[in-house]
């Protein structure tokens, strides 16, 4: 399942806790043809029918279905540059699928 760094709890909580947002709003990704390894970050309300739903310390992400097995074995980071932009970058998890050596 996808994990979230610090930053990415962070940032994702500042995305969707302005004022007027609802308290379940949340971060969505989404992959619209699972060939195709783009993905799509939008802020919703509400996850959407079907949606895994990843919770850490009050940062709600929303995963589509393709979304969701496409980052099963990642980590979520992410920053924000000195404009105010936010980048999201994906890292996989340590494990014996990803090529990381596992420790005992």
């Amino acid at each position: 399942m996808l994990t979230l760094t610090e930053n990415a709890t962070l940032v994702i909580k500042s995305i969707t806790g302005v004022e007027g947002a609802p308290d379940g709003a949340g971060v969505r990704i989404s992959q619209e043809n699972p060939a195709d390894p783009a993905l799509a970050v939008t802020t919703t309300e509400a996850p959407q029918p079907g949606d895994q739903v990843v919770e850490e310390a009050g940062a709600r992400v929303f995963l589509e279905q393709n979304a969701a097995n496409a980052l099963d074995d990642k980590i979520l980071d992410a920053a924000v540059d000195d404009k105010g932009g936010v980048e999201f970058l994906l890292v996989p998890q340590p494990g014996p699928g990803n090529g990381a050596v596992p420790t005992p």
